[in-house]
């Protein structure tokens, strides 16, 4: 049996489809700036519409679009004609997609496209092409060759529309002024979102979970307090409940070897008095950056009088998806 050369044939089609989206950056021109135009001056929704490959492809085109501040979504040809083209106004912008042209189930819904009102832009590989005549706007996505052998299969031509589509997406992200706290609010359940979004109040242990003594009890009190909360600290407080200072795990490291005495000496003789705070209202993102910068594994949150309120370690954060 002959020896099949799979990397071989892995990167051939690799090079058609990178020469393929070369070839493509010419289609970058006028016909993309109105299309980019439409969609940015739309004041409905902009619908994606493709058959077969086309379709997938489409998909992801919509669901970039709504990721990145262009309100989208993918209707399929077929369901449009039996109900779903009551989803399209007036107001919104039609994306046809196509490498022919000529999808015969995309074509049978443009005249209703019309007259609903809608505008529409054609992707297609053929300028000459029926769907890319009847468009308002066509963007061209032709490729020379399929990386597919037979010609067939669509490889190249997919590649080049779904990159065409991401060149839109993001042209209008630029636009719009779309920032990452935008990006995390249409992202609340994933990790970018988590880290913009979330503020110490959410992740942080308060009330009776926060670990605080005052100044005046002992280090053997403020090790019961830190095994109890299980925090690796604990806030040291004066009599009016401010913050005065912090004993952590490292202090306690510290004083053994000065051979303290834990059950007279008061933690106010050992505790570190300045320490880093920070405020509930902060992103658990910039806290992590914090610890990171300054080498500390836990903070005490402080309210505007200096008195803790709260307190959380880098185990708090790696939970809340922050890490």
């Amino acid at each position: 049996m002959a020896t099949l050369n799979f990397i071989q044939q892995g990167l051939r089609v690799l090079e058609i489809e990178r020469q393929a989206l070369s070839d493509i950056t010419q289609y970058v021109n006028e016909s993309f700036n109105q299309a980019c135009q439409l969609m940015y001056d739309c004041s409905g929704r902009i619908i994606v519409i493709g058959m077969g490959k086309s379709g997938h492809i489409g998909n992801k085109i919509a669901a970039t679009l709504a990721s990145t501040g262009s309100p989208a979504f993918f209707v399929h040809p077929g369901e449009a004609s039996h109900g779903d083209l009551g989803m399209i106004t007036a107001n919104d912008v039609v994306i046809l997609i196509s490498n022919s042209g000529e999808t015969s189930e995309v074509l049978n819904i443009i005249p209703v496209l019309k007259r609903i009102g809608a505008k529409m832009i054609a992707m297609t590989g053929n300028q000459g092409s029926t769907m890319a005549t009847l468009a308002n706007v066509h963007v061209c996505i032709k490729v020379e060759q399929e990386a597919c052998s037979l010609g067939l299969a669509p490889t190249a031509s997919t590649t080049a529309t779904l990159a065409m589509g991401d060149a839109m997406a993001v042209a209008l992200l630029e636009a719009r002024g779309f920032t990452a706290d935008d990006f995390a609010l249409s992202h609340p359940g994933g990790s970018l979102g988590k880290r913009l979004l979330l503020t110490l109040k959410d992740v942080m242990h308060s009330g009776a979970d926060t670990p605080i003594i005052n100044e005046t009890q002992t280090i053997k009190d403020a090790l019961i307090e830190m095994s109890a909360k299980g925090l690796g600290m604990t806030a040291i407080v004066d009599s009016d409940q401010q913050l005065s200072g912090l004993f952590t795990d490292g202090d306690l490291r510290r004083i053994l070897e000065q051979r303290i005495d834990i059950h007279s000496t008061e933690i106010n003789v050992v505790m570190t008095k300045s320490c880093t705070t920070a405020t509930q209202e902060m992103l658990a993102a910039e806290a992590l950056n914090i610890m990171e910068q300054k080498r500390i594994n836990g903070l005490i949150v402080i309210n505007e009088h200096n008195q803790p309120i709260g307190a959380l370690n880098m185990q708090d954060l790696l939970k809340a998806g922050v890490l």
